[in-house]
This record gives C-alpha cells, sequence and structure tokens, in this order.
C-alpha cells in the first residue's frame, strides 16, 4: 500500500501560500463557541505556520448549508476566535471564489491568514466540481489537509483540489489520528465492542454492516435505537424516528447472525414529555404516547458495563441520549466512566471518535482516560473498517 506524503516539518515555506484545510467544525448556540476543542487543536500547527513566515489560506466548513449561504453557520465566530488566540493579522474572507478572488488575496503577506467563509456555501465544494477546485488550487501553493475527520468526502476542499495544486499533505492532526487508530486496527484485541449512538441507522447502515464482520457485539444507543425498538414492537410515544428503517435493520440482524456478531438495544429508558424536562425512568412496554424517549435507563448502563467488563477493545461513537440537558447525560457519562475505568486498568483499549461523543465527554467536570480520542466521526469509523477514504487517498 502506498504511504501517505506528511508535512516535512522542516520544509522552506517562507512567502509560500499554504492552502490549509482544517476541520473548524464546532456546535454553536447563539453564533457562540460551545465547544472550541477542534479549534484549540490545529493552533499549535498554525503558529508553525506563522513563525515559519508562510501566507496561509484555511478552508473549513460548518454544519450543511448544501450549497447555500446560511449567516447561522457562518465562520465568522470561529474567525473572532482565531483573532484572538493568533498574534497576526487574521483576514475574513466572505466574498465569492472565482477566478477574480487569486487578485483579492494579493495583500496577504508573510505570517498572515485568511480565513475562508464556509466552504459548503459553494456547491462546487460538495460536487467535488473540477473547475471549483482548479480555482481554490489557484489560490495557493502546496496544500495540506489537516482534517482527518472530514476526509471520507469526495468534495473539492479534500479531494479535487490535489489534482490542480502542485504539492499535497497530510498535516500533524491527520498524520496523529492515521496512527493512532492504524496501530489498534493491527494489533486489534477481542473480544471487540463497538457502542453506535445518533439518529440515523440510514447514515451508519455502510458502517455497522462492515463493523457486524469485525467486532463482537454491536451496541445501539441514542435515538438510532428507537428504531430498533419499533422492530421489536415497542411503542416509543413520540420520540425520534426514521421513516423506512425496518428493512435496514432486519438487515442488520440477518447479517450480525451469520457472522455471530451480538446485538445490544436499550432494556430501559429516561423519557419525557419534552427536550427541557427533567426524565423519568421506564420500562419499554410502559412508553406513553405523548413521551420522547431521550437517555438510555439503569438496566442499560449496567448491561452495557457488562460488556465493557468483557471486552478487550472498545469502540465508542455517538452519545447515548439527547446530553445536551444534563438530566439525560447520565446514560452517555456512565459509559464514559466505566471505559474510563478499564482503560486506566490497562485491561481495555478504548477508541472514541464523533464530535458529539467528545463534546458531551467534556461538559462533565470528570476526568476521563482514552486510548484514543477522535473529534472524527464517519471518517473514524470508515477508517477503522479499512476503508481507503478519498481525501486520504489523493496524498499518497
Amino acid at each position: 500500500m502506498s504511504k501517505i506524503k506528511y508535512f516535512p516539518e522542516d520544509m522552506d515555506v517562507q512567502n509560500k501560500r499554504i492552502m490549509l484545510r482544517l476541520d473548524l467544525n464546532v456546535p454553536l448556540d447563539k453564533k457562540e463557541i460551545q465547544d472550541k476543542n477542534r479549534i484549540v487543536s490545529s493552533l499549535p500547527f498554525l503558529k508553525d505556520l506563522i513563525k515559519k513566515k508562510a501566507k496561509i489560506i484555511i478552508i473549513s466548513h460548518l454544519g450543511r448549508p448544501k450549497g447555500v449561504k446560511n449567516n447561522e453557520l457562518s465562520l465568522s465566530p470561529i474567525y473572532k476566535f482565531l483573532k484572538e488566540q493568533l498574534q497576526t493579522n487574521v483576514y475574513f474572507f466572505m466574498g465569492d471564489i472565482n477566478e477574480e478572488t487569486k487578485n483579492k488575496f494579493s495583500y496577504l503577506k508573510e505570517g498572515e491568514i485568511i480565513l475562508i467563509e464556509n466552504i459548503r456555501f459553494f456547491k462546487g465544494e460538495r460536487e467535488n466540481d473540477d473547475n471549483f477546485a482548479k480555482i481554490l488550487a489557484s489560490l495557493g501553493d502546496i496544500y495540506i489537509n489537516d482534517a482527518f475527520s472530514c476526509s471520507h468526502r469526495a468534495q473539492a476542499s479534500i479531494h479535487k483540489i490535489t489534482k490542480y495544486i502542485k504539492e499535497s499533505y497530510a498535516g500533524p492532526l491527520l498524520k496523529k489520528e492515521v496512527k493512532a487508530i492504524s496501530s489498534i486496527i493491527q494489533n486489534k484485541k477481542e473480544p471487540v465492542s463497538c457502542i453506535i449512538g445518533g439518529s440515523k441507522v440510514s447514515t451508519k447502515i455502510n458502517i455497522i454492516t462492515n463493523l457486524i464482520k469485525n467486532v463482537n457485539n454491536i451496541i445501539i444507543v441514542g435515538a438510532m435505537a428507537n428504531n430498533f425498538l419499533i422492530f421489536k414492537g415497542f411503542k416509543i410515544g413520540k420520540s425520534l424516528i426514521e421513516k423506512d428503517s425496518k428493512k435496514i435493520i432486519d438487515n442488520i440482524y440477518t447479517e450480525a447472525k451469520r457472522h455471530n456478531c451480538n446485538i445490544f438495544i436499550p432494556e430501559d429508558c429516561s423519557v419525557s414529555i419534552d427536550f427541557k424536562g427533567s426524565g423519568k425512568i421506564k420500562e419499554l412496554d410502559s412508553i406513553g404516547k405523548d413521551e420522547i424517549i431521550l437517555d438510555i435507563g439503569p438496566k442499560t448502563v449496567k448491561k452495557i458495563e457488562n460488556i465493557i467488563d468483557q471486552s478487550s477493545t472498545v469502540l465508542w461513537n455517538g452519545p447515548a441520549g439527547y446530553f445536551e440537558n444534563k438530566n439525560f447525560s447520565t446514560g452517555t457519562l456512565a459509559i464514559a466512566k466505566k471505559i474510563s475505568e478499564s482503560t486506566s486498568r490497562k485491561s481495555l483499549i478504548s477508541i472514541l471518535g464523533g464530535g458529539d461523543t467528545i463534546s458531551a465527554i467534556n461538559k462533565s467536570n470528570d476526568k476521563f482516560a482514552f486510548t484514543h480520542l477522535s473529534t472524527a466521526g464517519g471518517a473514524f469509523l470508515e477508517f477503522l473498517e479499512g476503508k481507503d477514504l478519498p481525501g486520504i487517498n489523493v496524498l499518497k
């Protein structure tokens, strides 16, 4: 297999225009950043490039605007935070990206930064359009992808841009992610248990189906579990569900049986009539018509803890409940505590991935220990499956 080209630490980049793809997709509430981890983790490399007197052009995204400009998904709060953290001029480019853009960037001096507005405001990004990628590439001399979490997307700023720029490399954060996950894959210790959360089964169907072939246990939590409960004949009130998921779930159980993989779903839950409620523990056969499942219950927590005790490796992606309300973060934090304790005792290899998972853990005042913590979601899981990620393939 070809090796990934990593950015050489000793490369002379003075006066070179660096196109730097970062993942600054952080949670916002009324334009206030709720979790700065992704941005903070990018600062050391940015400071190093500033010190080396490179001209830095940052490309990033926020949310899924689908090629339409949306003020709620502007990178403006991230721009303000970068200005506070970096001792150099940081500019925010909110204009169109076309043949004239290169001339507009001519004012950039050595050690300065331009942050381009949400790249997903442009249709060419999502469509991986050749012409859009060519224009992006024309803005720089060297391309560096330091956004592992976006590297499973075949999008212009991740994929096609490398076709039109002279030099392309993987950055230090991407290198750290790849090396950490690769070392775990190569030395996989069984039994392996995978905890999968999130809201939609359809977006993770291929991931779950592939994981079934490689792990011993899959534990379904979060809103995704609601679909499995309906499949098993339970009534779940007004809980979030995904339409037309019966066939998908039937296939998951069929594949699990074929590969001798155990599927676990919640045995009890915490419910409320709205997302701001305090929570009430319910058995699965007693959920009211107006109630919403917002977390797993104590029986389920105990079951998951037992599975973790019997595992040598645990992969976790997706919180167990609506952690934004602390009343429904109990299940997620209980899982985190158990995994952390087992990791500290050196009896467990633990790999956690996904922005929501990390955000949920960061809301706690407890200090946790894990083997590897990744802000990546889909890319994290797909790389664990052994898939070739489009954004990484083009860097080989």
